[in-house]
C-alpha cells in the first residue's frame, strides 16, 4: 500500500552554516527555524519487491544518476533500520523551486524520510524521525515539526535532532519570500558551507554568534516581539553572508535585486514599516514582519518586483503522513 507524505520548508531564523560530521550531517552550531505554509513536497512512496533498483521522479521527471545515488543511499539507511532490502518507486512532487535558497531539499527529505520510514514498516517517533531526516538534508530536521522549531547539534547521530520551540505560532509573525531567481543556484549548500568551514578566518566567531543569537532568539519569541525576531534573524543572515565573502575563494549568493531588496526593507523600516530580511543559501529575500502590515508591504514592493514575486507564508504545519 503506497505511503504519502508532506512536508513543509523552513527558513532558519538562526542559521548553522557547516558541518563538523558530511556523513550524519552533524552541525557545528545548534539553530533556529519557522516552517512556513507555502512552501511545500508530497512524496509517494511505494515497495517494490520486483524492482532491482529504487526508481525516482520529481515533479514528473526522471531524476539523474549523481541525485539518485544520494536518494538511494539516505533509502538504504532506511532499509537497514527496517531490515529489508525491498527498493521502492518514490515520486515527489515539489511544491517550492528546487535549489533556490528556498529550503527544497528540507521538505524533500523530510517527505521522503516520513513516507519511506513508513512504508518500510518503521514506526518512528517525532524525534527519531527528525534524527533520519537530517541524514538526508541537515534543515530537513527542522521540516519534522511545525512552527518555531530548534535543532540542536548535539555530539552524535542520537543527540543531533530537532524539537519544536513553538509548534502552533499565536502572534502574528509572518514571513513574505521575493522571488529574485527561482533557478538552480551555482554553488550548493554543502559545497559552500564547508568552503566557510575550511577557509573562512572568522568561521570560529560565526560559532560564537550563534550561541549568543540562540538565547536571545528564544527570549525573543517568548516575548512574541517580531520586530526583535527580525532584527536578530536579519543580523544573523548577514553575518552568515559575510563568510562566503570571506571563504577561499570568495562568494556570494546575492544577485543584483537581492542588494535591491536590502536596501528597501532598510528604508521601509527607517520610514516606519517594521519588516526585516533573511537570506539562505540563494538570492531570494524573506520578510520578516507582523501579519497587520502585510498588505502596506506588498504595496511597496509589488512596483519595484512584480506582485507575482511576492509570495506570503504563514508558519506552517509539521510532516503528514497518509496511507493511500
Amino acid at each position: 500500500m503506497p505511503t504519502k507524505a508532506r512536508a513543509h520548508t523552513n527558513i532558519a531564523l538562526v542559521k548553522y552554516w557547516g558541518k563538523r560530521d558530511p556523513q550524519l550531517m552533524l552541525p557545528q552550531t545548534d539553530s533556529l527555524s519557522l516552517t512556513l505554509d507555502k512552501f511545500f513536497t508530497d512524496t509517494t512512496v511505494t515497495a517494490n519487491g520486483n524492482l532491482k533498483h529504487d526508481r525516482f521522479t520529481i515533479n514528473g521527471q526522471v531524476v539523474d544518476d549523481k541525485n539518485a545515488a544520494r536518494l538511494a543511499s539516505f533509502l538504504d539507511i532506511i532499509r537497514q533500520l527496517a531490515g529489508t532490502d525491498t527498493r521502492f518507486n518514490v515520486q515527489s512532487i515539489n511544491h517550492v523551486p528546487t535549489s533556490a535558497g528556498l529550503a527544497s531539499s528540507a521538505s524533500a527529505f523530510a517527505a521522503l524520510a516520513a513516507a519511506a520510514s513508513k512504508e518500510a514498516g518503521c514506526h518512528l517517533n517525532r524525534r527519531e524521525l527528525s534524527r533520519l531526516a537530517r541524514r538526508g538534508s541537515g534543515s530537513a530536521t527542522r521540516s519534522v515539526y511545525g512552527g518555531l522549531v530548534e535543532w540542536h547539534r548535539g555530539t552524535s547521530d542520537q543527540t543531533s535532532f530537532a524539537e519544536p520551540v513553538m509548534e502552533h505560532v499565536d502572534f502574528p509573525l509572518e514571513m513574505l519570500a521575493i522571488v529574485i531567481d527561482a533557478g538552480q543556484k551555482k554553488i550548493s549548500s554543502r559545497t559552500g558551507m564547508q568552503r566557510c568551514v575550511e577557509t573562512s578566518p572568522f568561521y570560529p566567531e560565526w560559532r560564537k554568534i550563534v550561541t549568543d543569537d540562540m538565547i536571545k532568539m528564544k527570549t525573543a519569541i517568548d516575548a512574541h516581539d517580531i520586530n526583535r525576531i527580525g532584527e536578530l534573524a536579519q543580523e544573523n543572515a548577514l553575518r552568515m553572508h559575510a563568510l562566503t565573502l570571506s571563504a577561499n575563494p570568495g562568494y556570494t549568493y546575492f544577485e543584483e535585486q537581492t542588494i535591491t531588496a536590502m536596501r528597501l526593507v532598510d528604508t521601509l523600516n527607517d520610514n516606519g514599516l517594521p519588516c526585516y530580511y533573511t537570506m539562505d543559501a540563494g538570492p531570494n529575500v524573506k520578510l520578516i514582519y507582523n501579519s497587520k502590515d502585510r498588505q502596506q508591504l506588498i504595496d511597496q514592493l509589488a512596483p519595484v518586483f512584480g506582485k507575482d514575486r511576492l509570495i506570503v507564508a504563514k508558519p506552517g504545519p509539521g510532516v503528514s503522513i497518509t496511507q493511500l
